[in-house]
Parts: structure tokens; C-alpha cells; sequence
């Protein structure tokens, strides 16, 4: 795990309106008319990949909005392993904790790109905009819907089925609200999906190119995921759910 590594840009140069991860994140919650509020209480920074940006265990004085690229949420298991517990991609909000500390760590996949509130700005906001602490619950009671659909995945879920839950919910997520993706963006290495599946990165390999063969995806290149068969892959997912 790197240091954190976050390097501070600017307060928002552009219009927030122009923001692509605007319509898919807890900014929607402020109106066209208010958006010099917004761009006044946040800084855009950028995470090198491979940085670390939310530490598991510290005080959440940060609350952060993803605009480009990709991130894993893990945390540090007694032993000393990692377990990998999610994925953020455009749009995601970042930071929300139940206690008074981060319940998980946040590192850069690939160069990542952040609007970051202070937790004093961001308390602000929410006694002016109360749109925007309904979103904000609403993005709380999400997180939950899909930490109990990861206990699902991790304890019912044979490894086939596993993964191809996994393509398809990044498929869905990676829409940012559109039509679910065709193609999907695997900037993640396979051991991390296996980290996050609980497999092995052996089988996710093993599975990814069962799929392959079985003409169910294609893989034109490594980070690279055509779904060539969703209704096959939906009903594989589901499998075992009767």
C-alpha cells in the first residue's frame, strides 16, 4: 500500500454543471441556480494511482466525490491480509462513516481524479440544502443494500457464479445511469477481483476464459470485457437463488 499521495488542483475552475460525474452523484442534490455554493466548497484533486487517499481506522474530516478513473476500498484483516470490499467509479461518493473513524482504506487504481469537502463545509451545505442530506442518506442506505448483496455473493455464490455477478454488476455500475454497458472496464487486476469475489486469482482467471470458450464474453484486451451474452450471464448470476 502507498502513502497517501493527494496533490490538491484548484477550487473548481469550471462550472459544476459541465462536471460528467455530476448527474450521477450526491452533487445533483444542488440545484442549477446554487451551483457557485457547490464550486466554492470543494477542491478538485488528483491521487496518483496506486495512493492511498482514505486510511481505515482516521478521523473521516474528508468527504470525496470520484470525477475520473477508479478506485478499491479494502480493509486490513487481523492477520494482516487484505480484503478488498468494493470499487468506486465515476460518480461515487466516498467517506461517509458510521463511527468516528473510516471504516475502510481508499487507494487509486489507475490516476484518479476527486472533489474533495471538508467535513466543516460539507456540514454547512447539508444546514443549507436539505435536498442534499436526503441524497446523502439515500447513498448511506446503498452502501448497505450492497454490503448485504456482497455477503450474498461471498456466501451462497459458487465461483462461476460469482463472476459473472461481478461483470454484470460493473456492467450496471459503470452506465453511470445509462443502458448497462456492453463492454466493461477491468482496471482492477485479476487478483483483485479475486480478493473481492473470495477467490482465488487462479480461478478468476480459469473463469474468465470458462466464459470465453463458453462464447459468453470476449476479451479483446487484459482490462477490456465484451458481454456477448447478458440473459446467459444473468441467469448464471442467479443461479442459485432460486
Amino acid at each position: 500500500m502507498s502513502v497517501r499521495q493527494i496533490i490538491p488542483m484548484v477550487h473548481c475552475a469550471q462550472p459544476c454543471a459541465s462536471c460528467e460525474a455530476r448527474p450521477y452523484s450526491v452533487c445533483n442534490a444542488i440545484s442549477d441556480q446554487d451551483l457557485a455554493v457547490l464550486a466554492a466548497n470543494v477542491v478538485q484533486v488528483a491521487v496518483a494511482a496506486g495512493s492511498t487517499f482514505i486510511v481505515e481506522g482516521e478521523k473521516p474530516v474528508d468527504f470525496y466525490s470520484v470525477t475520473r478513473g477508479t478506485a478499491r476500498m479494502f480493509k486490513m484483516l487481523p492477520d494482516g491480509r487484505r480484503q478488498i470490499v468494493g470499487f468506486a467509479h465515476i460518480g461515487h461518493f466516498l467517506g461517509l462513516a458510521a463511527t468516528d473513524t473510516y471504516g475502510f482504506s481508499a487507494e487509486a487504481i489507475d490516476p484518479l481524479e476527486l472533489c474533495r469537502f471538508s467535513r466543516p463545509r460539507m456540514e454547512a451545505m447539508i444546514a443549507d440544502f436539505p435536498a442534499l442530506e436526503r441524497r446523502l442518506r439515500q447513498t448511506a442506505a446503498h452502501e448497505l443494500v450492497l454490503a448485504q448483496e456482497q455477503m450474498l455473493l461471498l456466501g451462497r455464490k459458487t465461483a462461476r457464479e460469482r463472476l459473472a455477478s461481478f461483470l454484470l454488476a460493473q456492467s450496471a455500475v459503470q452506465a453511470v445511469g445509462r443502458a448497462p454497458l456492453a463492454t466493461v472496464h477491468l482496471p482492477m487486476s485479476r487478483l483483485d477481483i479475486a480478493d473481492y469475489l473470495g477467490l482465488t486469482g487462479e480461478t478468476v482467471s480459469r473463469g474468465m476464459t470458462k466464459l470465453r470458450q463458453d462464447g459468453l464474453i470476449s476479451l479483446p484486451e487484459p482490462d477490456r470485457v465484451v458481454l456477448n451474452d447478458r440473459a446467459t450471464l444473468a441467469a448464471i448470476a442467479n443461479a442459485d437463488l432460486g
